[in-house]
Parts: structure tokens; sequence; C-alpha cells
């Protein structure tokens, strides 16, 4: 059961770039580390040139995924916790919301626009510690979404 307020707005493109460092996390858990160069999140896949091969790029279906997190470092802080509060003031506008996701995660940031009928949005953390800059969070992959 989706329990969406929905908000009807046009998705604006990703503008600000500030790496290509992504990991793509599977609905069933697997995840491919690696740098995307065609992500669009209208599209209904990507490829993933994975950081561990020089071979072909991986391609990724959209609605196989959770999450695509692009990300500051692949290994990340294994002793950070991430925080669900707001721990500075956030640059991005829109609207603070609370994800919760099929497999019970639950992640607090800034949503710039959602639009239910696209496949996903994006969601800069709230806690600007995080290894993640920005997550495009699949619209499938949530439980819930509630406005803060």
């Amino acid at each position: 059961m989706h329990a969406f307020a929905v908000r009807r707005t046009q998705c604006s493109p990703d503008q600000s770039m500030e790496t290509r460092k992504i990991v793509a996390r599977y609905l069933n858990g697997t995840l491919v580390k690696g740098t995307t160069f065609d992500f669009n999140p209208e599209a209904d896949m990507f490829h993933v040139q994975e950081r561990s091969t020089t071979g072909h790029p991986t391609m990724v279906r959209m609605s196989d995924l959770k999450a695509v997190f692009y990300v500051k470092d692949f290994d990340g802080n294994p002793a950070h916790k991430d925080q669900h509060h707001f721990t500075q003031v956030i640059v991005p506008h829109g609207q603070r919301v609370e994800v919760t996701f099929q497999d019970g995660e639950i992640m607090a940031g800034v949503v710039p626009a959602f639009d239910r009928r696209q496949h996903g949005f994006f969601l800069f953390p709230a806690d600007t510690e995080s290894n993640n800059l920005r997550v495009f969070v699949v619209n499938n992959a949530v439980r819930y979404l509630r406005y803060l």
C-alpha cells in the first residue's frame, strides 16, 4: 500500500552534477558501484561502468531499482549513522520529507519536485555528513512518503 501525498509538479532536470559516482541499489538488495554517463530520470534504463571492471558498462533497468545514490566515496564511512533529522540548512529548495522504503529503510531530506507519474524523484539528504550527495528514489520502492 502506498500512502503518497501527491503534489503534481514538473520534474526539473538534474542541474548540479557534483559527481558521477553512483551506487545503484536493486529491490533485491544487490548493488552496482561505478559511474554513469547516461542516467536520465525519465528513461527506462541507463548504464553503469562498474569501478571494478574495464569491460562493457552494465545496463540497469529503472524498474529493478530501489534507488540510485550519488556518493562522495564508494566505500563511505561505515561508522557514520545517517541522521533522520535536518543537521543544517540545506541549499536545495523544496519540500522536507521522510521516505520509508518497502524494505523498511527510512531517509529524510528535501525533495525539489515530486510527480507520481515519473519513475522517481531526487532527494537531498537531511544529514549533510552522509556519504550520499543526493538520491534518486524510485517510486515503486517507496512504501510511504511523509511531508515534514
